[in-house]
């Protein structure tokens, strides 16, 4: 249906709109609201409507046939409204979470079960809820279909994005046990500056200036954390330090960074159809783009045997390419790296290996989510060479934990190292003489 429903009903003239948990506490009967929900939805499902015009009217008909003799203040009965409204123009129970701006994640684990996060934190909302595991799959199906994607018993497992670029896993039995399940994150769009991370306490001022010298002098970086840390967000913001005048490619599994640059091509991977064929890896676009003429390769997320062409990358005059993957830490990215590059059947010995990973890599930078919710930019670390058969990593900026504060809240500093660190000379070299300020 593409008119607005709200159009078709006839709405009190003091109508308002649920728009918060809160809001939804004012109701007496919840339970009825749900049940009217279900009824009218599940009607309007069954209903055998030939032509649209039919269509609109069948539904108002239904809502007021409905609600017929129960006796609902206007904000119930609007609410009610809104509810339908969602189902025929927007995507169910979730349209209103995910216009939300403060809620940067969304998880359904049942019809009952459907926890959002917000500032960091993780809440039960209760004034959302679906019919059934059938009303799950249906809002999936919807959420998808734009994307080209689809879910069932032969595709029981979806990983892609939105239309505004949150992504979106949803996993259905046979593999869930629980039953349909779906995660969305969404990706503030605040966060596309370093100055709201800077506010936000991510990182410093003289940390934010020494990563925009360091993109802008072309070295090589990852960045590395656990889920949910804000690994994408970082990699958005430090791409957006990228000159105009560069070809950049960019490289993920479901588009999610959002350049500002001109000269921008993106390649999305994609999966196997129904015949198991036709997929493209991250493997196969990383060797794609080096065909491309990029001046910048950024890869969403290393997971695999694409590092080792990431790398090869990197060694071979595409400097200054962009990174993330999982990690506990800055050694630990560079042990997975290693052992990703094992996984590619690449004949090499383990000691070549990290030569060639100390070779291309520059800057490790870890971002972790800490237990009060908040995201921080834990260290920044330099490749320096080898100690012994290791690879070598001197912190430039470390977070340092003192303690929680009486309200939770970790308590800590960002420390900077004493001395200059070794890429310095490099930034300098391409005139960002300023930053060399900051380690006097």
């Amino acid at each position: 249906m593409t008119n607005n429903l709200r159009s078709m009903f006839e709405y009190a003239d003091n109508y308002e709109k649920i728009n918060s948990i809160n809001d939804y506490d004012v109701f007496q009967d919840k339970e009825l609201l749900d049940q009217l929900r279900t009824k009218i939805v599940e009607n309007i499902i069954d209903a055998n409507i030939s032509d649209q015009e039919d269509l609109n009217d069948y539904i108002n008909d239904e809502i007021n046939r409905t609600i017929e003799g129960y006796d609902l203040s206007n904000l119930e009965r609007n609410h009610l409204y809104t509810l339908i409204d969602n189902e025929i123009n927007g995507y169910g129970p979730l349209t209103e979470l995910l216009k939300d701006n403060n809620i940067t994640e969304i998880m359904v684990n049942s019809p009952k079960e459907i926890y959002i996060e917000i500032d960091g934190n993780l809440i039960k909302d209760e004034s959302v809820s679906f019919i059934n595991n059938e009303h799950i799959v249906r809002t999936i199906q919807r959420l998808i279909e734009p994307m080209g994607r689809t879910i069932d018993s032969n595709s029981p497992m979806v990983d892609s994005r939105l239309k505004d670029g949150s992504r979106i896993n949803a996993v259905i039995p046979p593999l869930s046990t629980k039953g349909p399940v779906i995660t969305i994150r969404k990706f503030a769009p605040s966060m596309n500056h370093i100055e709201e991370l800077i506010r936000v306490g991510t990182l410093t001022p003289q940390m934010a200036e020494f990563l925009e010298a360091a993109v802008k002098a072309k070295l090589n970086i990852i960045v590395c954390g656990g889920t949910g840390s804000g690994k994408t967000t970082l990699l958005n913001v430090l791409s957006s330090f990228i000159s105009e005048s560069e070809r950049i490619v960019t490289i993920e599994d479901a588009a999610e960074l959002k350049l500002k640059q001109p000269h921008v091509i993106g390649l999305e991977t994609r999966t196997t159809n129904y015949e198991k064929s036709g997929e493209i890896t991250i493997r196969d676009l990383v060797r794609n783009s080096l065909r491309m003429r990029p001046d910048r390769i950024i890869v969403g997320e290393v997971r695999g045997k694409e590092a080792f062409d990431m790398l090869q990358a990197m060694n071979t005059g595409h400097e200054g390419s962009l990174t993330t993957l999982h990690a506990n830490g800055g050694m630990d990215a560079l042990h997975r790296l290693e052992t990703m590059v094992l996984m590619a059947n690449i004949d090499l010995p383990v000691k070549a290996v990290r030569e060639y990973i100390e070779g291309a890599i520059n800057i490790v930078i870890n971002i972790e989510r800490l237990t009060d919710g908040k995201r921080k930019i834990t260290s920044i670390s330099e490749v320096v060479g080898f100690k012994g058969d290791e690879i070598e990593l001197q912190p430039i900026f470390t977070f340092e934990r003192l303690g929680l504060t009486s309200k939770g809240e970790v308590h800590g500093q960002f420390v900077r190292m004493l001395g200059k660190p070794k890429c310095l000379n490099k930034i300098v070299s391409f005139g960002y003489k300023d930053v060399g300020k900051i380690f006097e």
